[in-house]
């Protein structure tokens, strides 16, 4: 059996290394049960060297604060412009698109020039006066109550909407990738809206930059089984790359 010593040389190192370590994984790579690992854990947590979890811990707070769009454009901005080129790619002629509220969906309307038709259904005020601009672009607006901290509308008039469409793609920024808690946004009604767009499309694609990976936002919007597609960069570590590949989702990492 391992020491107390050796153990939590073995979770730091591994928090290091990937950002998160599952209690399970470490019971097993260590030969202890699950009950020392969870007091190994509480310990660490005490010193203030991590931030326990249901089932693991995470070397960073896994609770994402709700911040201002202003704010969310002046983080990782050239990760989220390659991320933006490379979700752009995935738009094909005659789609109609839903794109949802935040910076890195904003950036990749920022990419939109189409030259053939394309519906684009969006919550984002600023997403809307930017496509606007496009001939051959038609925006649906959606109404509701406006959201100061995402300019974007939220609301049970804005989600009924979805009662009556069908859209080709939803691409969606987000708070919080957590391999057990799912995709989540700060904010819970904005959470319910990207769930009621991604019932209403054909294929989901995520956009975030890798800090989202290992995170929780207040509002659960899905799980991981009803994303398609993850736009991301190579700040992934690839534990996580291969529990997303292996999850069935397609990985696209700029």
């Amino acid at each position: 059996m391992s020491s107390i010593a050796e153990r939590h040389k073995f979770i730091l190192d591994a928090l290091q290394k990937e950002g998160f370590v599952k209690i399970a994984d470490a019971a097993n790579a260590l030969g202890v049960t699950t009950v020392t690992v969870r007091n190994d854990l509480k310990f660490l947590e005490e010193k203030k060297l991590l931030f326990r979890t249901h089932g693991s811990a995470s070397i960073i707070n896994p609770h994402t604060a709700d911040l201002n769009l202003t704010e969310k454009e002046k983080i990782k901005r050239e990760e989220k412009r390659k991320i933006a080129q490379a979700a752009y790619k995935l738009i094909e002629e005659n789609d109609s698109i839903i794109i949802g509220a935040g910076s890195t969906v904003f950036a990749l309307a920022e990419q939109i020039k189409p030259v053939d038709h394309l519906t684009v259904v969006t919550a984002s005020l600023k997403v809307a006066i930017l496509l606007n601009e496009y001939v051959y672009t038609n925006v649906i607006q959606l109404g509701g109550t406006i959201r100061k901290n995402s300019v974007s509308v939220i609301g049970d008039y804005t989600s009924r909407f979805f009662d009556d469409v069908s859209c080709s793609k939803v691409f969606l920024g987000v708070d919080g990738i957590d391999v057990e808690f799912g995709i989540t946004n700060s904010n819970i009604d904005e959470a319910h809206l990207n769930k009621r767009m991604i019932d209403a499309s054909l294929k989901t694609i995520i956009l975030a930059d890798s800090s989202k990976f290992g995170k929780r936002g207040f509002g659960k919007i899905c799980g991981l089984d009803r994303v398609d597609t993850i736009v991301t960069d190579s700040g992934i570590t690839d534990t996580m790359r291969g529990i997303i590949e292996n999850a069935g989702i397609e990985l696209v990492i700029v």
